[in-house]
């Protein structure tokens, strides 16, 4: 599990406070390790959001006069905040709730236990005691809320670019858990740069044969020759040079799983002598006759067309059916944008972590997130990773001793960039000054209701916020 000062992913938290200056100073405190905040002065307004949106953790303040009377709340409003646990409790079932009061007393805290309270802190705030006590419960919370939907499929396990944020995600990595757990066959399919290794090793992991090896092997850019020597061993004397046995990655896969990648790119004779093992389970090594029996999982995957290569006959349909027992589709990127947050602040945490130990977790700026949730990214997660590390390479290089580390517009490369990029983008220059805040959020909200489709919902969820929420800010703005 990450340090408790370090989260591995920006966390979704919705801050309940009568009080906005004070409710501005927590967000601000938990926006630098790359946490998103959404503010609500009123219990009324955080039923809206707890109703609408989807929250890690959930931090309420204990007194709210404004909510008097509101839902039962005493008329000194003095027991809002359990109001408000309360209500976390019932709609955001994996969330962590934190009470926030300057009235301590070891009754109330008894009452914010009671009612579900991850921790209790009192007024004035230290905000780095308040900052480790957050990440702690948005730890605590995403591991409840990934486990929930996709048992052990993290990345905790090795799984980098597995981010389930977005709908798309979740389900393929319930498919993944439950495929996991039979002997089908599985495809994955997608363009490069997805993540199918990933999904493969998932499925390894979740299944009966975790124990065993894993073996990946690249079907692309082989010879005949080779590809069947790596595939299925060789004797002493098979060729020049074979001086002695070699078992091939079927056997070395003997009991676990072994995932060929690109299978696609298979030349047909030898696509006919895969199907053959794969439909007895022995191999027969080059040069001898005798058959070894194998036991392997066979999860294969390519960024091809299968099934118009089969209509095309540059791919067998035989074996095509064989291997598509279970199929697993990812999709591109560009696709599932909603995502790209908690990649971009996961990634940033790590590269840091590895590049600069002690360094802290690096802050993205508002206008760097927006342009690369706007980028197309033709190469994907890893491309994006690639990205990301070079921002936390040129960041560092001009990090202030001692100062934090900040990723800003002016470390993406110029060739990330939208399609259509408009070019007065606010902070297209590196810098947001001069452009009010105002309109810093109504570009924001119009870009990303444009790159969700026009869906309210899944717009909501890209800016961190409830729907109703974004809801008012359409009616504020004028917004269609």
């Amino acid at each position: 599990m990450s340090d408790a000062t370090s989260p591995r992913m920006g966390a979704q938290i919705l801050i309940v406070d009568d009080e906005p200056e004070h409710a501005d100073v927590m967000a601000d405190a938990l926006r630098r390790p790359g946490h998103v905040c959404t503010i609500v002065n009123s219990v009324p307004e955080a039923i809206e959001e707890l109703q609408g949106g989807a929250f890690d953790v959930v931090i309420t303040d204990l007194r709210m006069p404004n909510s008097a009377g509101f839902l039962g709340i005493a008329a000194d409003g003095h027991d809002a905040g359990l109001k408000v646990l309360e209500l976390a409790r019932q709609h955001q079932r994996d969330a962590e709730t934190i009470m926030v009061t300057a009235h301590g007393d070891v009754q109330t805290a008894r009452a914010a236990f009671k009612h579900g309270a991850f921790d209790f802190i009192e007024k004035p705030l230290d905000l780095e005691v308040f900052r480790n006590l957050v990440n702690r419960a948005a730890e605590q919370a995403m591991v409840r809320h990934e486990g929930r939907d996709v048992g052990d499929l993290t990345s905790r396990d090795g799984a980098e670019g597995i981010i389930a944020g977005s709908e798309a995600m979740r389900r393929i990595l319930r498919t993944v858990r439950t495929v996991a757990a039979s002997t089908l066959p599985v495809l994955i399919t997608g363009e490069s740069g997805t993540g199918k290794e990933l999904i493969a090793q998932a499925i390894h992991r979740n299944s009966k044969r975790a124990s065993k090896r894993l073996v990946s092997f690249n079907c692309a850019g082989q010879s005949e020759s080779l590809l069947e020597d790596a595939l299925f061993g060789h004797v002493r004397g098979a060729f020049t040079g074979a001086d002695k046995d070699r078992e091939g990655v079927f056997e070395y896969a003997d009991q676990g799983t072994l995932f060929l990648d690109e299978i696609g790119d298979m030349p047909m004779t030898m696509q006919a002598k895969l199907l053959r093992v794969l439909e007895s389970g022995e191999v027969v090594r080059v040069g001898s006759n005798e058959a070894r029996h194998t036991d392997v999982r066979f999860v294969s995957a390519t960024n091809r067309d299968l099934k118009q290569m089969v209509e095309q006959g540059t791919f067998r349909g035989d074996l095509f059916f064989r291997i598509n027992g279970a199929h697993i589709h990812l999709p591109p990127l560009r696709e599932r944008r909603e995502d790209i947050p908690r990649l971009v602040h996961h990634a940033a945490a790590r590269f840091a972590s590895e590049l600069a130990p002690g360094a802290g977790v690096p802050e993205v700026t508002d206008a760097a997130l927006m342009r690369l949730t706007q980028a197309t990214w033709p190469g994907n997660v890893r491309q994006l990773l690639n990205v990301v590390q070079n921002m936390v390479v040129m960041a560092l290089g001009e990090q202030a001793e001692g100062g934090p580390i900040r990723l800003d517009v002016g470390h993406i490369p110029d060739d990330v960039r939208s399609d259509d990029e408009p070019e007065d983008l606010p902070g297209a220059s590196g810098s947001l000054a001069g452009t009010s805040l105002e309109q810093i959020e109504k570009r924001a909200i119009r870009e990303t209701l444009r790159l969700a489709g026009g869906n309210r919902e899944k717009a909501a969820r890209m800016l961190g916020i409830g729907e109703r929420t974004l809801y008012r800010k359409l009616k504020d703005y004028g917004l269609r």
